[in-house]
Order: C-alpha cells, then structure tokens, then sequence
C-alpha cells in the first residue's frame, strides 16, 4: 500500500530527500507531496552571489528539482504551510490546500538573523537570502545610482561568510560596501587572528571598507538616504544596507504544533533526525540534531540521506558533520578545516605567512609523537586544501611546515590518504568508495565516477582529487584525437609546430594509421590554419588539401541550415553598424530572398540561401566593406557590447570600442572550439561578458578580465583572472590566454573544462600568462601578432580564386540549377522552410 510523506519547504536538502529516497524507492512505497514557500523550484543557494553575474534565476536551478514526469512526486509552489494537526496527521498551507500524511518531513531551513538596532525595517533595508532579495536590492541599487551623485554607497551587517558574500555582490552592482562585523576579525568561525588579518587586508585591497569589533548604533532615514553612526564613531551616509549576519533555524511549525526544540533554537530531533513525534522528521538548517544545528548544506544532505534510509525500513543514523569550508571570496582562497582553532588539549600549530606574497597556512597537529593533522586555516592559497582536509585524523605523511611551504616544499599525493578519508564531504564520499568504483565498478572517467558516486556533483572542489584517483588506480585518461592518432590535439599541435608539417597527409604518415575520419580531419585542419597564421605561412583554409579535411560548415564557409540551404552572417564587431552597411544587408536579403533574424550575439543572419548563391551574396558583402562573421567555424564569433559611456549614463568604460579592437583583432583565428566574448561598460554586465570564453567589464580603473564561461547546455560563470588592468595589459593577457588555449586544449573543448581540467586550474593559469611560469609569453605574444597580420577574410579569398569558386555550384553537371528538394513556405512576412516528413504549423 502506498504511503504518503509530505516534505514542509524545497530548499536544497528538502529536493535531496526527495532525490534520495526516489531513487531507492524501487516499489513506489511513497507518494511524495512537496509544500514549498518560495515561488520557484529548489535552486543552488550556496550559489546565490553568482546570480548577480548575469541574473539568469535559471542558472542556478537544481536538476531535476520541479520534478518533471514523476508520478510519484507532486511540487506546490508559493503556498507555505500555515499549521500541522499531528493528531489528525494533515498539513494545511496558507492557500487552504490540506493533506493527509504518514510521514512528514520539516525542511524549512532557517532565516537571516537581523540585529534589533533602530531603524532596521526602514526602507532601503534588506536581507540577503533568496533570489527575490536579490532582486529587491538591484532595484534598490538602480534607483540609487539614478539619483545620486558619485559612487553609491552601502553597509553589510556581517562580515562572515554570508556577510563578504553580499559585499561581493554589492561590489559587482557597481557600489563601495562597508562591512561592519562585532568581532574583532572577519569570518570569526572559520578563520584564526592571523587569517582575519591577511583577509581584511586582501578584500580591503579590492575596493571593500571593513569596520571590524563594531556594530550599528541606529538607522536613521533623511529622503533616499540612509544614516547610521557605528559603535567606534564613524559616521555613514548611505544608500542601502543589507544584514547578512548569520541565519536562525525557521522552527515556527514545530513550536505551534508542540513539537520539541532545541535550547537555542531549531526543531529537537535524534541522530535518525527524528522528532520527539516518531511520524515527524526534520531536516536541514532547522534541525537541531541532539541539540546543535548546522548552517552548512552538506550535513543537510546527510540528513535527507538518513531520513531516506528510516523512510525504507533501513537503519541510519547521522554521523556528525565536517564543518569544513573553501570558497573564493572576491578571487580570494578562504579555507578552513577540523580543529581550526586549536581547541584540542595539547595541540600545536605550525604556521607559514607571508602578507607580500598573500597568503597565510596554519596546520594545527596532536602535541604527541605521531602529529596527527586536527585541522587548519588557509587564506590567500588554499591549493593544498583537497589533499589536506581528508587527512584530518590520521599521521601526516610529512614534516608539517614542509607540507605548507610553497613550489619545492614536500607534496602530498592522494597515496597517502587512507582508505576512509573523506574526498567528497557534500555527499560524504571516501576514497574508498571511489577506489572501489574504479577498480570494481569499472568508472575510468571522472563523469563516470560522479555519476556512481556523486562525489564532485555539488560544490565540485574535490573534482581535482578524483582524476588523481584514476592516475593512482592505474587508469590512463585517454586523450587521443581518435583512433588513428594516439596522441592528443595539443600533443599534435607542438608535433606539426615543431616538424613543420603542412598537410594531413604527411601527418597521418608519419604519426598516425589509417586514412582519416571526421574526427582528426577537421582537428588537423583547425591545426593547420592556425600555425599557418600565427608562424606567417599563411594559406585560405579551402587551399588544396586543406578543402578536403574540412566538414560541412566550413567547406562552404557558411552555416548549413535543416532544409539543406545556409546562412549567412556578416561580422559586426562589437554590435556596431552604420546605417549604410544595414541597409547593404537589407537589399541582399530583399534581392536573394533570404530569412533575417537578429542573432543573440548582436549580428545579422540571412538564411535560406543555396550554395551557388553564396558567391553572389558575399560580393555585395564585400564590396560594402563586410566581411565573414565565421558564424561556421571553431573561430572567434562575436565579441558583444553594451553601449558603454558613449551612450549610457552608468558606462564607465567605451565597451563598444574595446569590443571592437578586439573583435577584429581575433577574427579568424582557428581554435578547438567556437570562442564567444562580451565587454560590459559596468557591472551591470548588460552584455553579458561573464557567460562567454573570455568576458571583459568595466571599473573605475580600467578592466575585469573573465575567463573559462560558456552558455549552452552546461552553462558556466567566467571567473576573474585580473582586475582593473589598463587596456594595453588586458589585450595582452587574452592574447596570451587565446594562444595557450589554442594549443593546449583537447578537440572540440570549450575554454570552461580546459580551465576546469588544467592542473591548478585558474591559480596555474594566471601563473602562465601574467607571471609568466612557463617562460612563453614573449612566443605566445609573437603568435598573436603574427594572426594579427596575417589575417585575411576568408569569403574575399574565394571571390579572387576562380578554381575555388568552382566548389559553389548545387550541382556540378549542371551549373545554376536550383534544388528540387528545397522549398518554403511564408511566415510572418518571411520565407521560412518546408520541411520534408514534417507537419505544417500553422502559426497565428
């Protein structure tokens, strides 16, 4: 017989019962009804700051979570629980629906703590918790820099890891946050005296003012403005303030319905997580298991595990919590782990700082003999973190201070974490588990261990740990072009460089077996045509043998659309048109009959033209001074741009300028995979720089250079590489980051898994092009200059080549005759496709 369970609140722990327990429930035991108070599905709180990077609320999304096609699984959004009637065992929301349970589960988490000070609920007062709050203090922002004079500015309440996450965010929009934390130090929980130290000076350095050992005397109101006087004297006149001073457990139901609570707080429950009703659970932030509650998600998730277990008949019971913590605040390592503090009887601590270089280490070991690692803090550089946090608990397999020096010091490989060291605390995932799935379950990827294990599917900080994993387990990672190389696309990349080899025929001869296929031809190709550029031997991509290897797209050098015609996109750089090139483009699709679509990427597309009319159409291209968008190739696309200060009164920067300049000075250049950019002209980010490969936005100084973000089906974040560097700086540091790419990544790898992949990931990469580690960006630097010039736009190369030319015909026995197969039909004032087998639709 089917039961029911209804889950109170759908947070993110409340979505991993529901996971958990759908994936074991093979029987269909459950019917699951989800009661939820915010008006979307279960999104990546944790991630809420990033939702200031392009204000897209589906980007954080949780998959799975509205729950789409599973029956057993019924989601009500935006209407809260109003009351619980344990005797009758019903749950009635505030919109009047009532349901019957045999479970209940309360994962209701909990709600930011606001400090009694006077003023706290006047306008311009805001928390920081959920989307919507978010929402409220951009508006709050846009209305402040609409009317105030310079900078505006705000105050956070808080200056733990929530409080530094809303400074963040504030910063982007554009504001100067003060941070105004009691204690005398910032992130008082998760770092020492020594930390707090290095940590205020670091955010300090990137625009924030921190006021530590402080607090709000009162806020006062005076028109738009906001007053306060701090407890150590200093006066703020201010634009808004956020309180983001720690959370308390939202265990309101349990008290109405007389459940049992903590001493401080939160619904009481057991180490099975359940309440002093045995048909009541709780869960997550609210749960105060045996008395303590925990604001981290990976204990939640332990929790839903458990309750999951109890609900199937299994036994389970919470095993405590690792509080431990690394995250990037504004570009800065934060990480903490185990004892921290030192609290253990007789411990030690050994400490490595160095404030010119940015960072302070601190392990903290058993006083005994056999110094075993407690804990530790690491500020400015947590690399070390992955390998050291598993190692609470056990002997170092090293003298401590070598273990935290830095380039030369002893490492530590994952050899020496024992088999029960936990690599994956979201899902509490050892290294015995993972060992196991490799060498028994037959996992030989990292996506293949995630998807047996979960282990890198939350946060993904242990994602490095995993790939070391297979290397010690004996995998070898395949990364060969296909089957007729073994070597990888960078590996043939230095082969061609360093050989001079100019086909694919000599190549495959020499290095490979075989014949070709669609795979390793087109890689070559792009090889090829990059070398070619970037060494001055120069070459039209359809020359020769060149023609032979390239696919579809590019063998026309068009974009082949479902019916079998293509399109055609002219560069724009920077989304700037002149109103005489506009109307060139006008007449061409007038005269050819083509569709015209403004693309996302601030361009033109013309489709619906068949190959031998694609000569005709880039000559009058040509001749109005346009030239290919590479819209079909692994190259540059678009560089977008806002308007900037030209146009716009919160521009600081000319983004359309610089996007241009760097749009034209990329053009052409052939990559692993297609390259997107943007240039914001502040942080409002209205071009969206931070979803591209490469995304440059204005400051006051100079530019933010982004890296490593992609849109698609797994979109990604750019992160910060280098902030506020002039122009001549961050055009030579995408020179760089564009050259390394171009030949190190992997075929058809996007720049976000190749930053994700590479071995010290961002920290390794700005180490190569800004340090200079690797002693190649004087050759890197010379590459780019020599694309630069020798670029050539590829559509005039085929109009001055008669032999090439020749390829542009729908048949070649009969030149200029039209396609039978290809047809259309009209659409709002529009020609668009008639496809064959596919229903007509009919639109109104």
């Amino acid at each position: 017989m089917t039961r029911t369970l209804v889950v109170v609140g759908h947070g993110m722990v409340g979505h991993r019962l529901v996971e958990a327990l759908r994936a074991e429930d093979t029987e269909h035991t459950w019917r699951v009804i989800v009661l939820a108070e915010e008006p979307r599905a279960a999104y990546d709180r944790v991630a809420l700051t990033s939702y200031v990077d392009g204000w897209q609320a589906e980007a954080l999304s949780l998959p799975g979570s509205d729950y789409a096609g599973d029956s057993q699984v019924e989601l009500r959004l935006n209407d809260p629980v109003a009351g619980i009637d344990r005797a009758a065992k019903t749950v009635t929301t505030v919109g009047g629906y009532r349901v019957s349970y045999d479970a209940l589960v309360l994962a209701t988490g909990s709600r930011p703590f606001v400090p009694p000070v006077p003023g706290h609920d006047l306008p311009g007062c805001f928390v920081y918790r959920t989307i919507e709050d978010l929402d409220a203090i951009r508006a709050a922002v846009d209305r402040a820099k609409a009317t105030r004079r310079g900078r505006a500015a705000a105050m956070v309440v808080g200056g733990g890891l929530l409080g530094l996450e809303a400074a963040k965010a504030l910063r982007d929009m554009g504001l100067s946050p003060h941070v105004v934390e009691m204690a005398p130090r910032l992130m008082p929980i998760q770092v020492d005296d020594g930390g707090g130290r290095l940590l205020r000076k670091l955010v300090t350095e990137l625009d924030l003012t921190v006021h530590t050992g402080a607090s709000s005397e009162k806020i006062e109101q005076d028109g738009n403005r906001l007053y306060t006087k701090l407890t150590n004297g200093t006066e703020l006149d201010l634009d808004l303030i956020v309180f983001s001073a720690g959370v308390r457990p939202r265990d309101e139901l349990a008290r109405e319905s007389r459940l049992d609570v903590g001493e401080r707080g939160g619904v009481l429950v057991d180490l099975s997580c359940r309440t002093s009703d045995p048909d009541v659970f709780a869960i997550g932030e609210c749960a105060a298991v045996e008395g303590r509650c925990y604001g981290l998600v990976a204990p939640g998730y332990t929790m839903a595990e458990v309750v999951a277990a109890q609900l199937l008949g299994k036994d389970g019971e919470f095993p405590g919590a690792d509080m431990s913590t690394k995250l990037k605040l504004m570009g800065v390592d934060v990480a903490s782990f185990g004892d921290a503090h030192a609290a253990t009887e007789g411990s030690l601590e050994v400490v490595l700082a160095d404030a010119v270089s940015g960072y302070y280490k601190k392990l903290v070991v058993s006083g005994d003999e056999s110094r075993t690692l407690l804990g530790g803090v690491l500020v400015g550089d947590a690399s070390a973190y992955n390998l050291l946090r598993p190692l609470v608990g056990s002997k170092l397999p090293a003298d401590p201070a070598a273990m935290l020096a830095p380039e030369g010091g002893a490492s530590v490989g994952v050899d020496a974490l024992p088999e029960g060291a936990q690599v994956c605390s979201c899902n509490n995932v050892t290294k015995g588990a993972i060992t196991h799935a490799i060498t028994e379950q037959g996992c030989d990827s990292v996506a293949a261990i995630k998807g047996c294990t979960k282990a890198g599917t939350t946060c993904g900080s242990c994602v490095p740990i995993l790939s070391k994993l297979l290397d010690a387990c004996g995998v070898v990672q395949s990364k060969a072009v296909c089957e007729h190389f073994t070597h990888s696309r960078a590996e043939l990349f230095q082969i061609i460089k360093a050989t001079r080899i100019t086909t694919f025929g000599e190549l495959i001869a020499k290095h490979g077996t075989g014949s070709g296929c669609a795979l390793c031809k087109p890689a070559v190709a792009s090889i090829l045509a990059t070398i070619g550029t970037t060494d001055g031997a120069g070459g039209h991509i359809l020359d020769g043998e060149q023609a032979s290897l390239q696919d579809t797209n590019d063998h026309f050098l068009a974009n082949m659309q479902r019916n079998g015609t293509y399109s055609i996109v002219p560069r724009v750089p920077g989304g700037e048109i002149s109103p005489a090139k506009l109307k060139v483009i006008a007449e061409v699709a007038d005269e050819f009959g083509l569709y015209t679509k403004i693309t996302g990427a601030q361009r033109i597309d013309m489709f619906g033209a068949t190959v031998d009319q694609l000569p005709f159409i880039w000559k009058r291209l040509v001749d109005a001074g346009m030239e290919s968008g590479h819209a079909y190739g692994k190259a540059l696309r678009t560089v977008k741009s806002c308007v900037g200060s030209t146009w716009c009164r919160y521009g600081v920067q000319d983004s359309v300028g610089m996007a241009v300049e760097l749009e034209l000075r990329y053009r052409g250049l052939r990559s692993p995979h297609k390259l997107k950019s943007g240039v914001s002209g502040c942080a409002r980010e209205c071009a969206e720089a931070r979803s591209k490969d490469f995304g440059v936005i204005a400051t006051d100084k100079g530019w933010n250079l982004y890296v490593g973000g992609n849109g698609g089906a797994l979109p990604r974040h750019a992160e910060l590489l280098a902030s506020d560097v002039d122009s001549q700086t961050l055009i030579r540091y995408i020179d760089r980051f564009l050259m390394f790419y171009v030949r190190t990544a992997d075929r058809l790898q996007r720049t976000a898994p190749w930053i994700e992949e590479m071995e010290g990931g961002l920290d390794h990469l700005r180490a190569v092009i800004v340090d200079d580690k690797l002693g190649i960006c004087e050759e890197l630097d010379a590459a780019m200059a020599k694309h630069v010039e020798n670029y050539a736009d590829e559509w005039r190369g085929v109009l001055e080549d008669p032999e090439k030319l020749a390829r542009f015909t729908s048949f070649v026995n009969a030149p200029g005759t039209p396609d039978p197969t290809i047809s259309f039909r009209p659409e709002r004032e529009q020609k668009v496709p008639v496809l064959l087998g596919v229903p007509e639709v009919v639109s109104r």
